[in-house]
């Protein structure tokens, strides 16, 4: 089972100076993927156990679009093994103006992690 956000980044979400925003904020797109696919696959919001990976690759800044995939890849008694992808698709161009920006031609894959939630036994519907 697959799930796919798309959402952009806005200047509540920078963190650091330069509009940098920090690696947690994409930790927490990863849990709300993570949520999805569990009451999707579950019908339960289950809890995020532990990431056993986590990887950032690029900086992702105010203005920046993301797309964030999520995928179970493996499922067993009361957990949920899931695969998780953070990647750019549009930057903004402040060199050019405010308000430009590039769609990028290739998406930048900025950060990717493995995980396992855990759903209550009595709240599962999938077992």
């Amino acid at each position: 089972m697959k799930t796919k956000l798309y959402l952009r980044m806005s200047s509540h979400d920078a963190h650091y100076g330069g509009d940098l925003v920090d690696g947690a904020r994409i930790l927490g797109l990863f849990g709300d993927a993570a949520t999805e696919l569990l009451i999707r696959n579950d019908g339960d919001e289950g809890l995020f156990r532990a990431y056993e990976q986590v990887d950032f690759f690029h900086p992702v800044f105010a203005g920046d679009y993301l797309e964030v995939e999520a995928e179970i890849v493996h499922i067993g008694n009361t957990s949920r093994k899931m695969e998780f992808r953070c990647y750019k698709t549009v930057s903004p161009r402040k060199d050019i103006s405010a308000s430009a920006a590039d769609l990028l031609k290739e998406k930048i894959l900025v950060a990717s992690a493995v995980g396992t939630c855990v759903v209550l036994a009595e709240n599962q519907r999938n077992i």
